[in-house]
Order: C-alpha cells, then sequence, then structure tokens
C-alpha cells in the first residue's frame, strides 16, 4: 500500500537539522501538485454532479475518518459563509461524531454501521450524492457508507491514495490522488491529506461556480458576518457596478448586504449611483 510503504527519500528523517526537514517536505509537497494534475479528469466529472445535484436541490454528503473526516468537515463548512449556502446543502459525515473534528477518534473508523446509520438519520437519497475520502481507500467507515448509499442508488465517489483499493470497488467514481509514500511513514495528514483538500476545494468550488454563484471571479453570495467580509462586499460591488467604495458601503447597508440585491438596484436606477 503506497500510503504506508517507507519513503527511502527520509530514511534519514531523525537525523536530519529543522532546514533539512523542512525542504525535504517542500520537496515531497510537490508530488501533490502532480497528483492532481494526474487527476483532473475524474475531479472534474465530481465537479458536474456536484453541481447538478446543488441546482436540482440535492445535497453533497462527505463521509470521512481521522484527517479525511477533518478535511471533509472543514470543506463543508466553509461552503455558507463563501457562497451564502443552507448548511444542509453541504454535509460532513464523521466517523466518532461531530466531536471528533476536533479531537482524534480513530477507533470509530473500524465501525461500517456509523456510516449507515448516519446517512439514514439524514434521509439521504437518490437527489444527493455521497463522496467518501480515505487516504487508504480501506476504512471500513468510508467503504461502508459508500456501499451503502450506491445501494440506496445514490452516485457515489471515493477520494483515495492507493490506486487498488476497496473503495474504489464500491464507489461509482473514483478519484486516485498518486501522492505516494509519507516522509513520516504513515501519517496521510502530511501529502495525502493536503491533496485531499485541495480536490475537495476543486470539487465545492468548481461546483458554485457552475451553478452560478460567482460573477467573474467574484464571491457575490458571500455572508458579511464582520467587518472585513463587510469591507470584501463594498469592493467587489465596486468592481461589478458604476459606484465609489462609499456609495456601494451605503448601498449595501441598505440593501441587508445583499450584494446581488445592490446589484439589481444599480441596474435599476444608474442615475442615482453616477450623480
Amino acid at each position: 500500500m503506497g500510503t504506508e510503504a517507507r519513503n527511502p527519500r527520509s530514511y534519514g528523517l531523525d537525523r536530519m537539522s529543522a532546514r533539512e526537514i523542512v525542504r525535504l517536505m517542500d520537496e515531497e509537497e510537490s508530488i501533490v501538485t502532480r497528483a492532481l494534475y494526474g487527476a483532473e479528469d475524474s475531479i472534474a466529472v465530481a465537479v458536474d454532479k456536484a453541481a447538478e445535484t446543488f441546482q436540482r436541490g440535492g445535497r453533497v454528503i462527505y463521509l470521512g475518518s481521522g484527517t479525511s473526516g477533518r478535511i471533509a468537515t472543514a470543506d463543508a463548512a466553509e461552503m455558507p459563509p463563501t457562497f451564502g449556502l443552507d448548511p444542509s446543502c453541504f454535509i460532513s459525515i464523521v466517523s466518532g461524531g461531530p466531536t471528533s473534528a476536533a479531537s482524534a477518534i480513530e477507533d470509530a473508523e473500524d465501525d461500517p454501521h456509523g456510516a449507515i446509520q448516519a446517512l439514514n438519520e439524514l434521509r439521504a437519497n437518490r437527489k444527493d450524492i455521497v463522496i467518501g475520502v480515505a487516504a487508504s481507500g480501506t476504512t471500513p467507515f468510508v467503504v461502508g457508507g459508500v456501499r451503502h448509499a450506491s445501494q440506496k442508488g445514490i452516485w457515489t465517489c471515493g477520494i483515495a491514495n492507493n490506486r487498488s483499493c476497496p473503495l474504489f470497488e464500491v464507489a461509482d467514481h473514483s478519484i486516485f490522488l498518486d501522492t505516494g509514500p509519507e516522509i513520516l511513514t504513515g501519517s496521510t495528514r502530511l501529502k495525502a491529506g493536503t491533496a485531499q483538500k485541495m480536490a475537495l476545494n476543486r470539487i465545492s468550488t468548481g461546483a458554485m461556480v457552475l451553478s452560478g454563484k460567482v460573477i467573474e471571479n467574484l464571491m457575490v453570495d458571500v455572508k458579511a458576518n464582520n467587518s472585513k467580509l463587510k469591507d470584501r462586499c463594498a469592493r467587489i460591488v465596486k468592481e461589478l457596478a458604476p459606484v465609489t467604495y462609499d456609495e456601494a458601503w451605503d448601498l449595501l447597508e441598505e440593501h441587508g448586504w445583499n450584494i446581488r440585491a445592490v446589484l439589481d438596484a444599480a441596474r435599476l436606477v444608474p442615475e442615482r449611483l453616477s450623480s
């Protein structure tokens, strides 16, 4: 198994200086980019599926354990503020329950029934898709959940860092991230985890772009929940409408910090904005 193999470049890791460790990690991380390039076509399929699912009112459900589960949870949690989504649109199911997102509950990953129970509690159905993430591709929690979803007729995707694995056997679609052995043997929070995070970034962000949640390259549905985001909203409006920054701010305050409402107002009342 590639993710459990020893990396010959790091046999002397325990004798390296801090500078040497950092350099080796930097050099090994370059493999992540190559792995993502190699998976472009398969990731694009998942982007299309996620977009179709969102547009028909379905949910994108991530399944993961350990590092993979925490990565999936982070991606799902970032969707509502970035794209103005209801939290139910992107959901992460992690072995061990919500507390495992903050602390490791490693033995929970061996229970496939936990994922099945969680999917049933969510009433997962054919409108949804399920994306299982596991570096090894063997994690019982993830494999069991993906198998269960597939048996229910739900489209499933497996993301793993080993080419031949049970996860790919049960999923409808596979994304292989060929990151190879870690410099710290078996520690898949390193290259494997980085590649998984980047793959999920592409799937979720790409799906939102295809679903019209972005104008040009601007996040026009961002939720302005703090001063930094209010500033971003004002700058976005200034980019897309013939207004100054101060005018954009005033219009956003009038329209409850809804960028789309402000852009509609800008189209309807151009004389006010240009005065």
